[in-house]
């Protein structure tokens, strides 16, 4: 009876292992590759699959995580990143630098990713390491650090290319650190100064000569804007000045048109305004202090004919 109930409980645990092998749940994401007897059977698909135990086998591949290989007989399906240490590389003008790269890829056929290549995860690393040595190697030292763009289109178009056999998609690659020698870097930051020195140079000359010509065209602007202020005055004064003439004009005529009603036009009213004229010039030359001697003009005669002629018109 006791080795009736212990055959059972056997039987049952051989059953319970048996359903549990046969059962295999794939998480999203995830594949494996079943082997039945050594030969490619199916890919398994995310959820419950069933195997016939002993008979279906994983295939176990090597992957790469956290800096290290390992065996799984689970292949993720989603993009994976990896990043590989510095590496030496040579630039076209034999520069020695060490370059990191960060490659984002994704296996998209599992099947080729299985039986294409032996350990994939090493040979993307490889296949990147010669790639990117190619690459630089036909670039200068200043290209290669101003051009990571192209560097990275470049080597992800060549990676992707190259791993198509494998059922590996790269969907891009970036250079995340380029470290020259410590000579070059020297070299470099002497040349930077070198370079902020001669565009201060520049800036403080192109400032001193914008300075020189808005000084230049200020004077310039004041100049004729002097000019232009003299020419108006002169203009205003002229202007005066013949104002000036009419006014006394035609107050000279309104004058003489007195005189000529009060001398009456027998008279030539010429001749009493230059008597007058006369008489005034006599007081002014009399009129000094130091004055010892009067000049009587040669025409005095007249002078006085002319005065002698107005009296006995005013008589009259």
């Amino acid at each position: 009876m006791d080795i009736a109930i212990y055959v059972i409980i056997a039987l049952v645990v051989l059953v319970l292992i048996i359903v549990k092998m046969s059962l295999i749940i794939i998480p999203q994401s995830e594949t494996k590759i079943i082997e039945r007897l050594g030969k490619y059977y199916a890919t398994l698909k995310p959820g419950i699959n069933i195997i016939i135990p002993f008979i279906d086998r994983a295939k176990t591949i090597v992957a790469f995580s956290n800096g290290r290989y390992f065996y799984t007989n689970n292949i993720d399906l989603r993009e994976q990143v990896y990043d590989f240490d510095k590496q030496n590389v040579i630039t076209k003008d034999n520069i020695q630098m060490q370059i990191n790269a960060l490659l984002y890829f994704q296996i998209v056929d599992p099947f080729k990713a299985v039986y294409e290549i032996n350990n994939l995860p090493n040979a993307i690393e490889k296949l990147t390491q010669t790639t990117l040595r190619n690459i630089i190697g036909e670039l200068e030292l200043d290209e290669t650090l101003t051009s990571r763009d192209t560097i990275n289109t470049k080597l992800r178009s060549v990676l992707d290319d190259a791993t198509n056999k494998w059922g590996i998609k790269v969907n891009r690659v970036e250079l995340q650190d380029i470290t020259p020698p410590q000579s070059v870097l020297q070299a470099m930051e002497k040349q930077m100064q070198a370079e902020r020195n001669k565009r201060a140079t520049i800036l403080t000359s192109e400032g001193q000569k914008a300075a020189a010509i808005l000084q230049s065209e200020g004077q310039k602007t004041a100049r004729i804007n002097q000019a232009e202020a003299d020419k108006q005055t002169a203009i205003l004064q002229a202007e005066g000045a013949a104002q000036a003439r009419i006014r006394r004009a035609e107050a000279e005529a309104q004058a003489i048109e007195k005189i000529t009603e009060a001398v009456g036009k027998s008279t030539n009213p010429a001749n009493y305004l230059l008597a007058q004229k006369y008489i005034d010039m006599l007081n002014q030359v009399a009129s000094g202090d130091k004055t010892k001697t009067v000049y009587l003009p040669y025409e005095a005669s007249n002078l006085m004919g002319s005065i002698g002629g107005i009296k006995d018109l005013f008589k009259s």
